[in-house]
């Protein structure tokens, strides 16, 4: 060996993996170290906060066990809503009265907490969602405190909380079937109009994917717009029945326009259409002004209009007047429903520029096929209240109301 050589111990290296060594997992000796921060400050929940946010508990470890203790007051056995061994604390959301403003500090305790702690959220949800999941083991007034907790949580935004942890969980068949959802969730509902709108409300039901199954909520023998109505109407709930007979009223609208759609693209016979039409009206109570309106968009809708051919648009839209002027005929069987199609013929020229023109075409050709009488004509040209567009549409129907009021004053 040279002398500018280094010396080197024979044999070979072997390297070794560090293993991480996990702590045996603890949660009752957790629990009891939070109870007890919650006894030695007399629950004062501030105190609490501050306690907790000095101290070194596992709270990555045991997120879960520290909301079953927020709630109840100390540790519940694994998976249920059954207290285990341990300490507790009679400082708890649900040792409290069933009122707003003693469960509110509650509320506001948690998201400070959350702001600190973020990654709790998730343990949040855990927990409420094994709760809800176990309504049936709870106590009545048990449930309200639950029902006032969530619609507080919601109405101070409390961090990240999404509205799915709360309605997917209730949807339970055993928990729905005992009326325990229904009575949780408008207790729910109550409690969040009080400080928030119906929009804001609806807006949480959107996220929660619950906005057009609100009858989910519901027993299965009594899922019925009546009873939906019957029972928030009695819940002081008025504006809520209001807004779900609009959407049962909208799903009806569009099932009557989709399956016109089909038989007036399928050509059918005219007395089927007519029939399809009275079924709809009769099932869905739909009033003869909205009838109209429905009719006309159908038709128009129907129409496979040209790019910018205008005279083909004009042939086109005045074809469909012709085939289908029986059927609204069948329907405009007054003065009053008259004029209000004549406004949606009005309104639709105004707002589609491929059919400006086409205004005293259209109403022409709605007089010669008896859609439209005389005295209706005349009624919108001199009365009509509708401002859209009305200016130019009355200069361009000057020509043939003088005709018909030539023709009138011949007769």
């Amino acid at each position: 060996m040279s002398s500018k050589e280094k010396p080197t111990l024979g044999g070979q290296r072997i390297k070794t993996r560090k293993r991480n060594i996990a702590a045996p997992l603890d949660p009752a000796a957790f629990a009891d170290a939070v109870v007890q921060i919650y006894l030695d400050n007399a629950g004062d929940l501030e105190l609490i906060a501050k306690s907790i946010e000095s101290s070194d508990l596992n709270f990555n470890r045991y997120g879960d066990t520290f909301f079953e203790v927020v709630f109840t007051g100390g540790r519940t056995q694994p998976g249920t809503t059954k207290p285990d061994e341990g300490e507790r604390h009679p400082y708890s959301i649900l040792d409290c009265e069933a009122k707003r403003e003693l469960i509110l500090p509650s509320v506001i305790y948690i998201q400070k907490i959350l702001r600190r702690r973020p990654f709790l959220i998730k343990n949040l949800e855990n927990v409420m969602r094994r709760f809800l999941q176990s309504l049936e083991f709870f106590e009545e007034n048990e449930r309200i405190k639950l029902a006032i907790f969530t619609a507080l949580a919601f109405s101070q935004k409390l961090s990240g909380l999404p509205p799915e942890t709360v309605f997917q969980p209730l949807l339970k068949d055993n928990l729905v079937g005992k009326g325990l959802v229904l009575t949780f969730i408008t207790e729910f509902f109550k409690e969040y109009l009080i400080d928030n709108s119906l929009d804001d409300l609806i807006s949480i039901l959107k996220r929660g994917k619950m906005e057009d199954n609100l009858l989910d909520f519901f027993p299965s023998g009594k899922r019925s717009a009546e009873a939906f109505s019957e029972h928030f109407f009695k819940a002081g709930m008025a504006s809520l029945v209001e807004y779900n007979d609009k959407k049962i009223f909208e799903v009806k609208v569009k099932e009557m326009k989709s399956a016109l759609t089909t038989q007036i693209s399928e050509e059918a016979d005219l007395s089927e259409v007519i029939e399809t039409v009275k079924q709809h009206v009769k099932d869905a109570k739909l009033p003869e002004l909205e009838v109209v309106r429905i009719l006309w968009d159908v038709l128009m809708d129907a129409v496979q209009w040209s790019g910018k051919n205008q005279q083909q648009n004009v042939n086109l839209a005045l074809q469909q007047v012709k085939t289908w002027a029986k059927l609204l005929n069948s329907f405009c069987t007054s003065g009053k429903l008259e004029l209000e199609l004549l406004y949606k013929v009005q309104v639709q020229c105004y707002e589609d520029t491929k059919l400006m023109k086409l205004f005293p075409e259209m109403v022409r050709s709605l007089y010669e096929q008896d859609v439209l009488a005389e005295d209706t004509i005349l009624h919108w040209f001199r009365k009509g209240t509708n401002p859209k567009g009305r200016q130019s549409f009355v200069k361009a129907l000057e020509p043939f109301v003088k005709w018909l009021e030539e023709a009138e004053e011949e007769e």
